[in-house]
């Protein structure tokens, strides 16, 4: 089961290339300040913008520099099955703990299209798989029936819910086996999704507050119930903030001012606003960050 706080790891560019150094310094932060678990090539890694080769290896370092000693859950997800199903095959080769997919974007597949997109990559794989339900970017919503079916396939495990209606993990807990691994995918929303029934969160503030972040999780899990909520109070403003535009411009330019890589993103995201910066700067000496 995987629980916590688990970053959705930023990629560092320089350049326009995947800046291997400060992908090195940025997970060896993240590891060094508690973080439960670490997800490359996910949204928040641009990997839409990633080369096959780039998104292999950013894979492959993850898994050699975290070393065992966190788990690492790739993102292998594509809007092509084939490729999903080679990105997910790669991950299980080189030793990752589990496989994050994301519902297919752009194409608008049905619910029996999402079925058989997980159902056919499952088959062919031996790796536990997250599904990773995001309608806001990729504009299908998995149901949850079709998460239950989902989750007869003894190798689906668990989802990463971003749709952040804090409804559906009671709807779905409901009816699926008690063992289904619920993360949440919106840190605004994290600590009442764990109040929901959730096991942990695929962060974005956890990029540069890990500390604090990987701190409300163990305080929750300790069943310290008033010092999560103190510091998920403290961290509000920055979550707001990290979302102000699209993320994760928002995030790689903190990253930027704590000296992990450059705050570089690849287009079509562009260089976030002289507001905005003020404001994640302003969130990060607020919290003694900076």
């Amino acid at each position: 089961m995987f629980k916590g706080s688990i970053p959705a790891v930023i990629t560092p560019f320089v350049e326009n290339k995947v800046d291997y150094d400060s992908l090195t310094k940025v997970l060896t932060y993240l590891i060094d300040n508690g973080s439960h678990g670490l997800v490359p090539c996910g949204t928040t890694g641009e990997s839409p913008t990633l080369s096959h080769d780039e998104h292999k290896k950013i894979i492959e370092e993850t898994i050699r520099i975290s070393d065992k000693r966190i788990p690492v859950i790739a993102g292998t997800g594509s809007n092509n099955t084939l490729e999903a199903l080679e990105y997910t095959n790669h991950a299980e080769d080189s030793g990752a703990d589990a496989a994050l997919i994301v519902t297919p974007y752009y194409n608008k597949p049905t619910q029996t299209g999402l079925y058989e997109h997980f159902k056919t990559i499952a088959e062919k794989t031996n790796i536990p798989i997250i599904i990773y339900n995001i309608p806001g970017r990729s504009i299908v919503d998995m149901s949850i029936d079709t998460m239950i079916e989902l989750s007869k396939i003894e190798n689906i495990i668990g989802v990463k819910d971003a749709t952040n209606d804090l409804f559906r993990p009671l709807l779905t807990r409901k009816k699926m086996d008690n063992d289904f691994c619920y993360l949440s995918g919106e840190d605004g929303t994290a600590l009442a999704y764990l109040a929901q029934g959730g096991h942990g969160c695929i962060s974005v503030t956890a990029n540069v507050a890990p500390k604090l972040c990987s701190e409300m999780h163990s305080a929750w899990q300790e069943s310290n119930i008033s010092k999560a909520q103190e510091i998920n109070l403290k961290l509000s403003s920055l979550h707001n903030a990290l979302f102000v535009e699209s993320s994760p411009g928002p995030v790689k330019y903190a990253a930027s001012l704590l000296g992990l890589c450059f705050g570089d993103t690849r287009l079509p995201l562009s260089e976030i606003t002289d507001d905005t910066k003020k404001l994640v700067k302003n969130c990060l000496q607020e919290l003694q960050l900076l």
